[in-house]
């Protein structure tokens, strides 16, 4: 397997193929914790590795070099899939400095303790290392307050922590050397579970990278394969994804008791689909979460179903929508229904939520008692039908 992305600067993570759950992201493809090793004059190790996988970690960078004449130790961002290894590394590369963000060193001594020898930077600044030079740029809430880059200068390697990774386990190193359209998937639901809220940041930190001369011709994140055969392809798709790009796409997300609502939305994606927009319906107990942002990532029309339990919001809907009103999808025209017994409260509730999180609800609302008849049915397909008209509009 090759591990050296340009000569002197190698690969020394680890790959995860069991993990199925990141903090409720669905990993159906695993993962990878990705450090770097950078030989020169002096010997830097950029971020480190989840803490269950530190033994390997270890093993991967002694294999190149004695862990003891490591230099600096870089953390681009203090969370545990990444640095949960540093007081391991730390331990025994004892002369090595740790470069971080000035936050960066804040969450250092908040997670570890202060027995480190910190050295602090910001955006701008330069660490010469021998024939290379390291320029750091700060990445503030990208995704988290310590995040930052690192940049090799004289390779143009971009080691970008959390932005442009994806959630995939592989045995390949390079996107290259892996199915292209399995790769790009799994990009944008890494973007759109973990990183859309984010997206005025992002915007204007790829202007910000832009404007310091950095021109990336590797792309290395700290998840998934490493992009040197397209960066530009990844950073067009965040540039897209970062300003709500849509096309005309529907997508229905629902949950059923007794298969009222799901008749009445197969009738809405009917109705949607016979002006020839695409849709896709997603039924929550046989999907999850992950799936759904995924699909509402480049959708310009959402429609939520419920049917009323306990006068409320069925609780896969209700987890749904506390989970997308977290992430905050641009630009999307957002539609309800449901279906109820003798009393509602599930559509009014998703419509209240949906409201709080300032997303442009469209009303009213369609509702039906108990079973959908054939007029019912009839009003479900006339309100896909107005939807494809109003996105295609």
């Amino acid at each position: 397997m090759d591990k050296t992305l340009k000569e002197g600067v190698h690969w020394v993570g680890v790959v995860d193929w069991n993990i199925r759950d990141f903090h409720g992201y669905i990993t159906k493809r695993g993962t990878t914790y990705n450090a770097y090793l950078i030989e020169d004059e002096k010997t830097v190790l950029v971020d480190t590795v989840k803490h269950t996988f530190c033994a390997e970690y270890l093993s991967n960078i002694a294999k190149l070099v004695d862990l003891e004449k490591i230099d600096y130790i870089i953390v681009n961002h203090v969370e545990m899939d990444h640095s949960g290894s540093l007081p391991f590394v730390a331990a025994k590369a004892k002369n090595a400095t740790i470069i971080s963000s000035e936050r960066g060193k804040e969450a250092i001594i908040e997670h570890y303790g202060d027995n480190f020898k910190i050295q602090t930077v910001k955006t701008g600044d330069e660490l010469k290392i021998g024939k290379r030079t390291l320029k750091f740029i700060e990445a503030p809430m990208l995704h988290w307050p310590d995040s930052m880059f690192t940049y090799i200068v004289e390779d143009q390697i971009l080691m970008s922590n959390d932005a442009f990774g994806q959630h995939l386990a592989s045995s390949k190193r390079f996107d290259d050397e892996v199915d292209e359209h399995v790769l790009m998937e799994e990009a944008a639901t890494y973007y759109a579970n973990i990183l859309m809220a984010l997206g005025p940041l992002i915007a204007r930190k790829i202007q910000e990278v832009v404007q310091l001369g950095i021109s990336p011709t590797i792309i290395a994140p700290s998840h998934g394969v490493i992009w040197r055969s397209k960066p530009a392809k990844i950073i067009n798709a965040y540039s897209e994804w970062s300003a709500g790009v849509c096309k005309p796409k529907v997508v229905i997300i629902y949950d059923t008791m007794w298969g009222s609502t799901d008749k009445m939305a197969r009738a809405i994606a009917e109705g949607v689909a016979s002006q020839g927009v695409e849709v896709r319906v997603l039924k929550l107990r046989a999907s999850d979460n992950t799936a759904a942002l995924t699909e509402i990532l480049d959708a310009k029309a959402v429609v939520v179903g419920s049917p009323t339990i306990n006068n409320g919001i069925f609780p896969t809907v209700g987890s749904f929508l506390t989970y997308v009103t977290g992430l905050k999808p641009k630009d999307k025209l957002w539609y309800f229904f449901g279906s109820f017994g003798w009393g509602g409260g599930a559509v009014r509730g998703m419509i209240d939520t949906a409201k709080k999180a300032n997303f442009a609800v469209h009303e009213p609302a369609l509702e039906v008692k108990y079973v959908p008849g054939e007029e019912a049915l009839k009003k479900c397909f006339d309100l896909g039908n107005k939807i494809a008209h109003q996105i295609k509009a």
